[in-house]
């Protein structure tokens, strides 16, 4: 049986601008999905304050479930494949690294030049300084690092189980609501997923005009490496390398 590492790998080997064109496809969906999340909310915040996070949240989580059935390249589960390859001994260290570098690299470029097109839309034309887009963006960068860094960790752990989930399920129906429903607690609670953050960053910079307060090099700098080596703990290690570990073994008891 084919394993999922094994797919990525031919694909990278045999037409490497496909998985790029993936990659980039996934922050395509996040930013759609980030676009109607953030204009939702804050339309129901101006009816009942506070509600806007919760909608929100509900909102963004259908970004994976277009990831997913869509076969776009995430890097953060990504994290988890490779690591898993790698200890697998499905793959070699230096080749896992290589494919999760292009797939991070090109969820970037993909989600600003998502972002850029999305903020030309008529939507996000003349937004006012405290829409609930920047507002959010704004409490993200104001983060203290090992804030970042944990929050990083429980973010991708969340994520992965999501993406676990829908390999376990053979219901359409159950694969959908598992995902909302799991990647509804990342988002309510405002952890940090670099891939996401690409995303949601590009967009309010571009809607903003660049005149983002809270947005400078390095308060986007810090936050986009604590959140990718966070991420990678919670992603790669905790779920990857430690389900890899947990069914190793002459038990019976494996996933």
């Amino acid at each position: 049986m084919t394993t999922v590492q094994e797919k990525k790998i031919d694909l990278v080997s045999n037409s490497v601008v496909r998985y790029i064109v993936r990659a980039m496809l996934a922050c395509l969906f996040l930013t759609l999905g980030t676009a109607v999340a953030v204009m939702i909310g804050d339309k129901v915040d101006h009816y009942a304050e506070g509600l806007g996070k919760i909608v929100y949240a509900f909102m963004f989580s259908w970004s994976l479930v277009m990831i997913i059935y869509m076969n776009a390249e995430l890097g953060t589960s990504n994290m988890m494949y490779m690591t898993t390859g790698v200890y697998q001994k499905i793959i070699r260290p230096g080749r896992a690294l290589q494919i999760l570098f292009l797939c991070i690299v090109f969820n970037l470029i993909g989600g600003i030049i998502a972002g850029y097109v999305a903020s030309l839309t008529s939507v996000f034309s003349n937004l006012p300084a405290d829409h609930f887009l920047f507002t959010a963006v704004s409490g993200k960068l104001e983060k203290e690092p090992l804030q970042i860094f944990i929050e990083a960790i429980f973010a991708n752990i969340v994520v992965n189980t999501a993406v676990l989930c829908t390999l376990r399920m053979k219901d359409d129906a159950g694969k959908v609501i598992a995902m909302i429903f799991i990647i509804f607690i990342f988002a309510f609670l405002g952890f940090e997923h670099v891939i996401a953050n690409f995303s949601s960053f590009s967009l309010a910079f571009f809607a903003s005009g660049g005149h983002l307060a809270a947005m400078t090099v390095g308060s986007v700098s810090t936050n986009l490496i604590l959140a990718l080596l966070g991420n990678f703990v919670g992603g790669g290690l905790v779920i990857g390398l430690g389900y890899a570990w947990l069914n190793r073994t002459k038990s019976m008891y494996k996933d």
